[in-house]
C-alpha cells in the first residue's frame, strides 16, 4: 500500500528538483557571478530534495509507533469491536 501511495509524489518532486538542479542553471544569464548562481541552484535542489525525501520516507515507515499501555490497547480493541 505504501509503494502505491508514494509513487506519484516521488515522480512529481523528483521531476521538480531535477528541473531546478539540471535545467534552471542553463537559463542563468552571463555575468561575473554566474558560477556562484549555478552552484547555488544545484545545491539548493540537492538539499531540498534530500530533506523532502527523508521526511516523506520517515512518515511512510516510522521506526517506532505510539507508546501505549496494555490497558489502553485492550480498551481500544474492545471499543473497536
Amino acid at each position: 500500500m505504501v509503494s502505491h501511495s508514494l509513487t506519484l509524489p516521488m515522480i512529481c518532486f523528483t521531476t521538480l528538483w531535477a528541473l531546478v538542479g539540471c535545467v534552471a542553471p542553463w537559463f542563468v544569464p552571463k555575468g561575473p557571478n554566474r558560477g556562484v548562481v549555478i552552484t547555488m541552484l544545484i545545491l539548493t535542489a540537492i538539499c531540498c530534495y534530500l530533506f523532502w525525501l527523508i521526511a516523506i520516507l520517515a512518515q511512510a515507515n516510522p521506526l517506532f509507533g505510539p507508546q501505549l499501555k496494555n490497558e489502553t490497547i485492550w480498551y481500544l480493541r474492545y471499543y473497536w469491536e
